[in-house]
């Protein structure tokens, strides 16, 4: 694989075959000075979702993904610096809602049927309580980058709302969602 300069500032292309035309591999990303403080507390806003959303329905844990999935779909036409923070947050929040849920049902199932509490239920409590920790800090971390106008990206999930809002497809789909055309077909 060799490099190849461009005239172009900041990117830079590659080849990874002899003879085969070179791919850019710089992705236009902002920089914090860039960005907008309303773009900053909103993308914030997304991890603070999470805490407000616990707070009202702490026993119903689905209300932290309703929440989410509400502040995505206000959000995500602001920019993509707010969509990705608000789509990572989404995605986030889906294996803890299934685990919280998990842990509401089976307690639920504990108390009115007969049910026994066992050694497995106390390890997935743990288990569970873990995770939630995990997700605070991180979503406190993810909250303190956003303010400053950075990227903070999640195991799994920051790769996949990346490649949403900035990857090689986003910009065929924004200029998808600006033009008007007729029904297909007609």
């Amino acid at each position: 694989m060799e490099s190849v300069s461009t005239d172009r500032p900041g990117v830079e292309q590659r080849r990874f075959a002899p003879g085969a035309p070179p791919a850019e591999t710089h992705v236009n990303v902002p920089q914090p000075e860039e960005i907008g403080a309303r773009e900053k507390e909103d993308a914030m806003g997304a991890y603070l979702m999470m805490f407000a959303a616990w707070g009202a329905g702490l026993p119903l844990p689905i209300l932290n993904l309703i929440a989410a999935s509400i502040y995505f779909f206000l959000n995500k036409k602001k920019s993509a610096f707010v969509a990705f923070h608000s789509f990572q947050s989404l995605l986030t929040q889906i294996p803890i809602t299934l685990l919280n849920a998990g842990l509401i049902a089976w307690g639920v199932g504990i108390v009115f049927t007969d049910w026994s509490l066992s050694r497995t239920f106390a390890v997935y409590l743990v288990f569970t309580l873990m995770w939630n920790l995990l997700y605070m800090i991180f979503s406190v971390v993810a909250c303190i980058q956003a303010r400053k106008g950075r990227f903070y990206y999640f195991w799994v999930f920051g790769r996949i709302a990346f490649a949403r809002y900035y990857g090689p497809g986003a910009a065929r789909r924004a200029q998808a969602d600006v033009r008007n055309s007729p029904p297909r077909g007609f």
